[in-house]
């Protein structure tokens, strides 16, 4: 790296270290589960692939091989060596399971829970016919590994079966059976997998499974058949297994297989016959719509989002771009960081605003054709009847080359038209810009201002049409128009005619008005061209570049045209002399996914402290409430002072400062059992825990008097601790949380949640800095080398660096007030923080941290945005294994983290130590980062052989030569900074702010808002939306509301304990409180008026009036509302 970036990442561990040091001192006071930080740092992926899974030593050996192996090549290394014994001597069974958790661990960067509770077990078992085989029992965690990694463990393990010696597994027909049911009925009962995939390839792939994949029970949901099992444990669905093959084996197997093909592993060619996942029904775009989210194009609809190949400096990693007026003509449904669910290239990805992209096109109620802008929106918004065009969508090359697609043929666009340019100088002018001019009749300055920057300095009319004529470049696509609209060169012919029949008005040689007679076929098919004119009278009237461009193209001043020709843009030539390219080759179908997400991380309910108060809190679990009603019986730890022999809570003993230890009861009968282990009585294992008497108001009294805090409306705990020995956090820290109005997670930190967004470029007046603190911060030159001195400067981000939602901002004040307040009063050391203004937070460490995961990653603030996004550099999303597709992670200020911290709260059970900062990733490597990261492109431009290559939709692996990628850059200087971008944005903060669909509150509101837009978007067809709302949104819950209400459970409205029949009693049987439903009318009703109405005003299908209507009978005779009317015989008489 640069020395520049070495001070950066030196000035980054020094923080930390200073942050560590005040952490530790604190800790050491014995107020904390632990003495010292539990959130532990790691130099890289081999330190927290032996942190998390070991084995010890293992990370040396890794080290040694990652700069000779790829990622997969370096998993089944380390798992031979392992078998082989190189770390220790293991029995097979025992070095198998290590083996495959290690390898696991590699593949997913050694940040997910996967490797440590997504793998149950390891078994040797036996087949039928007495051979030995290898068993992986999977859990729910597995999901955390994404299809391919979940895919390749099962490689691995056929790998490693074969290196012990193992035979494969020989299913029975009753246990592929049994594992198409539960597939089956995971769908039904508990949720959708990524993809749905027949009987049929569930059965091929688990025919040819070398390994059994099997695993513990998910959910409570039992199987009907094929019950009980030998060689099946459990009668329950199993959903990691199902998981791993139907979205792993079976989702990827294209992706899988081409990775066994290049690590030439035997024995899997079978995956070539399960098929491609493209042609899968993926549960993605178009299906599972949902009311109050828009389709904005039906897929390959014309007038839908144009496809742009590019990179701007806030897209890729799966955001893509769109014009900020975008947002906007589309009703606001669409802000920074709102999912699509996109046709291609994958699922879905951000929309967020580039404003150099092609407009949208819409044509307003008085019959004119306007280009929106950013400008002129204000002036037609509430005159627009329909949008005939969307604009541009930005997707990368990078994008396209992870999910392995096809390059779908490019539109002409500026860049394209640049590189045209610059080849037709350099073949017919031997590179001579001199000879180039004159030809065309302009200075050499400009000529090369084309070639710079094709988004800022484009041609006139008049000089577009030059250089065409006299160069011949193809004709610039800002005077060219979406001709391909046209169905047949009748239509063109028609536009001709038109034209030459109409009034021309020219100036200097170019056409500026036209106006023509008003005739329905021409006006369609300008429409249809999205070529903007007004509508006056009984007039059509075209002006400037427009009716220059238009003009131009149909030949005005030419006679005797051959229209014979069978293609539209070959008879351009006939007509104008010059090339014309299809200015719209591929649109991509689009809907909205999720809304964008800025908003602090809250348990449900909210929690202030992790202490417990069992039902003495009332309904919301009140410490004030509770401290009312004296001592209160609760399961918690049982800690004892070894001199004193005072029961404590806490590490500290108050009586006498020594460190107390946990004693071990007997859950039964009460007998204390020094060092656990198994009662002797009752058969049963101690446990560190034991029902106590707590003095709720005296511990309560204690903390207020210590910090000094008179009064609090509200202190809400838990009912009880679900961690392992049940260790509560010291009342003084929800004291403080609640004077602050913050909320607790489940490990003790602090969070804001918000979307990911990319970000490789900013401008300091974007993120609210100014240049003298950027200065101070690092960023001492511009993106090109020039003294940062102007605000207007474009400036690289570095890649630990992120620009926070300012709601963040605004929080974080606070949470760094209550930790300055925690270090003085609670700690008695001297503040850290000192913030007043969120400006103040700027230069502050944080960590980021994906739910999925159990690693943080270090980051520093340096700005803010004022969108509902977290703006930060690709490589640092690829650290938390993440992409920009629209989830949202958690950020927390960092000695939040390490102060509050602890393993010891997190829930004991499968999946409880996900979404927590187990360890911390100090320094990101670029290497080290999950692969799509290595597939983003950093190219300054596309070379023109690329735009060629999307014509002959040639597979994106192998155009991937021509792109800059960051693959290329690795362990190099250029793997940290240098990037570039191919689409200027002016602003990253433009545009919508905040999606209608958060602003509507009412699901009627969100319904109405997104079938009117439906009627207006060209490509759109309203009546199939309405009718995908109705089935795939409203009679699904309608209908499953009402199976639920007959299957409900009872409530208790005290204690909130919920019971699967109605005790006999009429009462809870635990406090006595009464008891209600789970399942209201309301709740099964709350569709049934909407969904009638779009039947009705949609004309839809007789069928679904008369099942909305045997639905509605239905609900009616469960209540005893009005019955059906008997009809007699004698009516059909």
């Amino acid at each position: 790296m640069s020395k520049s970036y070495e001070k950066y990442v030196e000035n980054l561990e020094k923080q930390l270290e200073q942050l560590y040091s005040i952490a530790t001192k604190a800790r050491e006071k014995g107020f904390d589960p632990e003495f010292k930080p539990e959130c532990t740092i790691a130099r890289d992926m081999a330190d927290l692939i032996e942190g998390l899974v070991g084995p010890k030593g293992v990370a040396e050996r890794i080290r040694e091989l990652s700069s000779k192996l790829s990622r997969e090549e370096l998993a089944f290394k380390i798992a031979e060596d392992i078998v082989y014994g190189k770390f220790g001597h293991l029995e097979p069974e025992a070095a198998a399971e290590q083996a495959i958790r290690t390898a696991l661990a590699i593949l997913t960067e050694g940040v997910t829970a996967a490797p440590i509770q997504g793998i149950a077990q390891v078994k040797i078992k036996t087949n039928h016919d007495r051979s030995k085989y290898l068993a992986i029992y999977f859990a729910g965690p597995i999901r955390s590994a994404g299809g391919t990694d979940q895919a390749l463990t099962l490689v691995i393990g056929d790998f490693i079966r074969r290196i012990l010696g193992l035979d494969r597994y020989k299913p029975t027909e009753e246990e592929i059976a049994r594992f198409i049911e539960e597939v089956r009925l995971y769908e039904r009962t508990v949720s959708r997998f990524q993809y749905h995939v027949s009987d049929e390839e569930l059965q091929r792939a688990l025919r040819w499974l070398p390994v059994e994949v099997t695993g513990t029970e998910s959910n409570s949901v039992e199987v009907s058949s094929y019950r009980n099992l030998p060689r099946i444990e459990t009668n329950k669905v199993r959903g990691g297994a199902l998981r791993v093959v139907n979205d792993g084996i079976v989702g990827r197997a294209s992706k899988v297989w081409a990775i066994v093909e290049k690590l030439g592993i035997q024995g899997w060619d079978w995956l070539k016959d399960i098929r491609e996942m493209s042609e899968k029904k993926a549960a993605g775009f178009m299906d599972d719509i949902v009311a109050g989210r828009p389709i904005f194009s039906f897929p390959g609809r014309r007038g839908g989002f144009r496809l742009r190949y590019g990179r701007a400096r806030n897209t890729g990693l799966t955001a893509v771009g769109v014009h900020p007026a975008t947002m906007l003509v589309l009703q606001g449904f669409i802000a920074a960081g709102t999912q699509l669910r996109l046709e291609l290239p994958g699922k879905g990805g951000i929309a967020v605003p580039v404003d150099t992209l092609e407009p949208p096109i819409v044509k307003l109620r008085d019959g004119s054709v306007v280009r929106v802008s950013m400008e002129n929106f204000s002036d037609v918004r509430d005159r627009i009847e329909r949008i005939l065009f969307l604009g541009d969508i930005l997707i990368s090359f990078g994008d396209f080359l992870y999910q392995g697609k096809t390059l779908a043929p490019a539109g002409y666009v500026e860049e394209w038209w640049a590189e045209d340019l610059r080849k037709v100088v350099v073949e017919k002018f031997s590179g001579d810009f001199e000879r180039a001019v004159v030809a065309a009749g302009i200075s050499v300055e400009r000529l090369k201002r084309f070639l710079d920057n094709p988004f800022v300095n484009k041609p006139t009319c008049k000089e577009a049409m030059a250089l065409s004529l006299n160069v011949g470049v193809p004709l610039h696509p800002a005077y060219t128009f979406f001709w391909s609209g046209l169905s047949s060169v009748e239509e063109l012919k028609l536009l001709r005619d038109w034209l030459i029949t109409a009034s021309v008005e020219c100036d200097g040689g170019c056409t500026r008005r036209i106006v023509g007679k008003m005739d329905e076929n021409v006006k369609r098919a300008l429409e249809s061209i999205c070529l903007p004119h007004k509508v006056v009278g009984d007039n059509i009237v075209v002006e400037g570049d427009d009716a220059c461009a238009f003009a131009f193209c149909l030949g005005i001043g030419k006679s005797n045209v051959d229209f014979r020709q069978a293609d539209v843009f070959r008879t351009f030539e006939e007509l104008c002399g010059v090339v014309v390219k299809d200015k719209a080759s591929t649109f991509i179908g689009a809907r909205m996914g999720r809304p964008e997400k800025a908003k602090r991380r809250e348990m449900k309910p909210l929690v202030h402290v992790l202490f417990p108060l069992g039902l003495a809190g009332g309904s919301q679990r009140d410490a004030l409430e509770a401290a009312k009603r004296g001592n209160v019986y609760v399961e918690v730890v049982k800690r004892k002072c070894p001199l004193c022999r005072t029961i404590a809570l806490g590490r500290k003993c108050l009586a006498c400062g020594s460190k107390t230890v946990l004693e071990y009861v007997c859950p039964k009968c009460g007998k204390v059992l020094n060092g656990g282990g198994e009662c002797p009585v009752c058969k049963v294992s101690a446990v560190p825990y034991q029902r106590q008497s707590i003095n709720i108001s005296e511990l309560l009294d204690q903390a207020c008097t210590r910090l000094g805090v008179s009064s609090l409306k509200v202190l809400k705990g838990v009912k009880g601790l679900t961690n392992e020995t049940k260790t509560p956090e010291i009342l003084e820290k929800g004291v403080l949380r609640a004077k602050y109005d913050l909320s607790v997670y489940k490990d003790g930190t602090i969070r804001f949640d918000a979307t990911n967004a990319p970000l490789t470029h900013f401008k300091p007046l974007e993120i609210g800095v100014s240049v003298e603190k950027l200065v101070q911060l690092g960023y001492t030159t511009d993106a090109y080398g020039n003294p940062l001195t102007s605000p207007e400067q474009l400036c690289e981000l570095k890649i630990q660096d992120v620009i926070i939602p300012i709601k963040c901002g605004e929080y974080f004040v606070l949470v760094a007030n209550f930790v300055d307040e925690l270090l003085v009063k609670v700690y008695g050391l001297p503040p850290y923080y000192n913030v007043r203004h969120v400006e103040d937070l700027v230069g502050h460490l944080v960590i980021g941290l994906a739910p999925h995961t159990c690693v943080g990653v270090l980051g520093r603030i340096i700005g803010f945005t004022s969108l509902n996004v977290c703006y930060a550099h690709p490589i640092w999303h690829s650290a938390k294994r993440r992409d920009c597709d629209g989830d949202e992670d958690a950020l927390m200020l960092a000695l939040d983290t390490l102060l509050n911290f602890s393993r010891v709260f997190l829930p004991a059970q499968i999946g409880g130590i996900m979404d927590a900062p187990l360890l911390l990733i100090s320094v990101v490597n670029p290497k080290e980062v999950q692969r799509q990261a290595h597939d983003f492109d950093v190219a300054g431009t596309y070379p023109l052989e690329f735009y060629q290559k999307t014509l002959e939709k040639a597979e994106a692996k192998h155009i991937s030569p021509l792109i800059d990628l960051i693959e290329y850059r690795l362990e190099t200087e250029a793997q940290f900074e240098g990037y570039r971008f191919t689409v200027p944005a002016s602003n990253i903060n433009m545009g919508n702010a905040e999606s209608a669909y958060k602003r509507f509150k009412a699901m009627v509101e969100k319904l109405n808002g997104q079938l009117a837009l439906a009627e207006k978007i060209e490509a759109v067809d309203a009546q199939k939306v309405a009718l995908k709302v109705l089935t795939k949104h409203f009679i699904r819950d309608i209908v499953g509301n009402l199976r639920a209400f007959s299957m409900q459970g009872f409530r208790c409205k005290s204690c909130n304990k919920r019971f699967r029949r109605l005790p006999l009693r009429g009462k809870c049987p635990t406090c006595g409180g009464d008891l209600t439903l789970t399942v209201y009318r309301g709740g099964i009703e709350k569709y049934l008026e909407a969904a009638e109405h779009i039947i009705k005003k949609y004309n839809l299908p007789r069928y679904y009036s008369q099942r909305i209507l045997l639905v509605r009978e239905e609900i009616n005779s469960l209540f005893d509302g009005k019955k059906p009317k008997q009809i007699s015989l004698t009516s059909f008489a």
